[in-house]
């Protein structure tokens, strides 16, 4: 029998430093299909062509990000245009059944539509909700831009033969605003993988003297809310005179900077750590030493409607969590974390100390999260909705 082939292509991470892209790609090899990816270049990721763990991937020099109409109008274009000049590459050279495609932006169904009269059909993987992710960083639901999330969403929709979605909301907006069938809708969780996230014996020196450690792992960018957790550092350190809780704040992005320069100016550089981007093996040594791990996404549509990774990849790592009260934040973690009140740091930090002064507390939601994301989202386990789709597609197919 022939062998079933798939183009991935996402635009806005490199692979495999995308996680969840990552695991979709060798857990398909593993299952007897041929893999591709298409991705952007990143920082250790600056190779044209590498073959990792069965997988053909093919990077692109990343656009400059963009700004207004006209910038992001640049930034997809010469997005698009290199990815479909690699995609008739791999055509040529390898075939693919199906492309793939992982927004953000929500323009790749363009790079397949010229591949449709060979037969290639579009999978949507929806990873984020545009419009509202335009809505959380501009504060708006208005204008041209916004405009044009909705008209490509409903456009990949429209082109889709199915769809692989991060949760239940996500599903309803594929239903609802998206016009599609509701059993051409997987609910892919990007459960972690347990054997990357290993639990390892503390370090305390990572403290710095203190008592107590706060965790957080993340994007540092615009719609994280960072700066609820430097307010609520603040509150306890300043307002309540402690100094025995360090904050290790782990991960890079776009707003690193300006967030570092806020935390000096807030007067808490002795007891807050910005890491920037660091190796797995760091990021797992700051998160196994931190006593309470921490998710400050603010509430919005977006965020409320999204499953975070960092939730699931705390729970892995057994640490009790505590977040704004989110839809899809408490449908993950459930029993494992305590929630504030959406957007109030005071109330977040007042959760904080609550976990770290009862130790028994923290261990019985240590072991409900581990025990969760063992026994229900482990990736063991929400990849089988990834399988169950394209082995669907492909007997349909006759393949």
């Amino acid at each position: 029998m022939e062998q079933r082939k798939v183009l991935i292509i996402v635009e806005n991470l490199p692979v495999p430093f995308d996680t969840r892209v990552w695991q979709e790609a060798t857990t398909l090899v593993e299952n007897g299909y041929g893999v591709s990816v298409i991705c952007p270049k990143g920082k250790g990721y600056d190779k044209d062509y590498e073959y990792l763990q069965g997988v053909h991937i093919y990077r692109h020099q990343l656009p400059r990000e963009g700004n207004g109409a006209w910038g992001y109008a640049r930034e997809y274009y010469c997005a698009l245009r290199d990815e479909y000049h690699l995609a008739k590459k791999i055509f040529k050279e390898r075939g693919f059944h199906v492309i793939h495609g992982c927004n953000p932006p929500d323009d790749i169904y363009l790079v397949a539509k010229p591949f449709k009269k060979h037969g290639v059909d579009y999978v949507f993987d929806h990873h984020d909700i545009c419009p509202e992710l335009y809505e959380a960083k501009f504060g708006k639901k208005s204008g041209l831009l916004y405009k044009s999330q909705l008209w490509l969403e409903r456009n990949t929709y429209k082109h889709c033969t199915f769809a692989f979605v991060t949760n239940e909301s996500y599903k309803k907006i594929a239903i609802e605003r998206g016009g599609m069938k509701m059993e051409d809708v997987y609910v892919l969780r990007s459960g972690p993988k347990l054997e990357r996230l290993k639990i390892t014996p503390a370090k305390p020196e990572i403290k710095r003297g203190r008592k107590y450690m706060v965790g957080y792992l993340g994007v540092i960018g615009q719609q994280e809310g960072i700066e609820y957790l430097l307010k609520a550092a603040s509150h306890i350190k300043n307002d309540w005179g402690r100094d025995d809780v360090f904050w290790g704040i782990v991960g890079g992005g776009p707003h690193l900077e300006q967030l570092k320069q806020l935390c000096h100016d807030m007067g808490l550089d002795d007891i807050v750590e910005f890491t920037g981007r660091v190796s797995d093996e760091k990021l797992l040594d700051y998160l196994n030493t931190a006593d309470v791990c921490v998710n400050s996404d603010e509430y919005n549509e977006m965020n409320d409607k999204s499953t975070m990774n960092k939730i699931l990849e705390y729970m892995a790592l057994g640490k009790p969590i505590v977040q704004f009260d989110l839809t899809e934040g408490r449908h993950s973690a459930q029993a494992a974390s305590l929630y504030a009140e959406p957007n109030n740091a005071a109330d977040m930090a007042k959760k904080i100390i609550e976990l770290l002064e009862d130790p028994d507390k923290r261990k019985r939601m240590s072991e409900y999260g581990r025990s969760r994301i063992i026994n229900e989202l482990s990736w063991e386990h929400t990849s089988k909705a990834l399988l169950e789709g394209y082995d669907r597609y492909f007997k349909k197919r006759g393949l």
